[in-house]
């Protein structure tokens, strides 16, 4: 049975991790004949959004990691125990988080980096050539961590895409039922809620990402 680290942002589309994307992977790596462990960075989140009105709540903090806990009924842990020897495989979920709390991409734009602790681990499995796969906005990590040229999809936004095509991404458009494929790194990428317009439409891809990687895991 493969072992996969799923890497989480807190819990919420709009300031941590996106909550259909996180529970469609840990499903598909169930149904799928894999079993997961989920770990999340224990920082304070860059900010908390009410998400019944869109709005920044003020004067309100949150950590990424307690938020996280949310998502699998407490079952998650700090990022930094995170051993690549003990995984087969990586998963990043997307959401806002990715973007906020995991990197600075959603501030900074072109000139975004990535927290040292994700950067660790996400490098940790890219070492070894450990399988990895990265959901709507997070493929934004993969130029900070792999060579030049590396190949994903964040869907059909070019704008977006050149933010990161900068930092040395080869970015491949893509439906969201479908998913690029990098195989000299062993990396799967699928655009998720960067395109999907239901749960059902982003589980498609989900579930070929999650397919593919425990392919690669073999």
């Amino acid at each position: 049975m493969k072992n996969i680290a799923v890497i989480l942002s807190g819990c919420g589309v709009y300031d941590g991790s996106e909550i259909h994307e996180a529970v469609l992977t840990l499903l598909a790596i169930e149904q799928q004949g894999g079993q997961y462990s989920c770990f999340a960075p224990n920082i304070t989140q860059h900010h908390v959004i009410n998400h019944l009105n869109g709005e920044v709540s003020k004067d309100e903090s949150r950590n990424v990691l307690v938020e996280a806990a949310r998502i699998n009924r407490g079952d998650v842990e700090d990022l930094i125990e995170l051993r690549e020897q003990d995984f087969d495989a990586i998963i990043f979920v997307g959401g806002f988080g990715a973007a906020k709390n995991l990197s600075s991409f959603a501030l900074d734009n072109d000139n975004y980096s990535v927290n040292e602790q994700v950067l660790l681990a996400a490098k940790a499995f890219a070492k070894v050539e450990k399988p990895a796969g990265y959901m709507c906005i997070a493929p934004a990590i993969l130029p900070l961590v792999y060579p030049a040229g590396v190949k994903g999809t964040i869907g059909k936004d070019n704008a977006t895409a050149a933010l990161i095509s900068a930092k040395g991404l080869t970015h491949i458009e893509c439906s969201v039922g479908d998913v690029v494929i990098d195989e000299a790194h062993k990396i799967v990428t699928t655009p998720a809620y960067m395109l999907a317009e239901s749960i059902s439409e982003a589980a498609v891809g989900i579930n070929k990402l999650v397919k593919y990687v425990l392919a690669f895991s073999k």
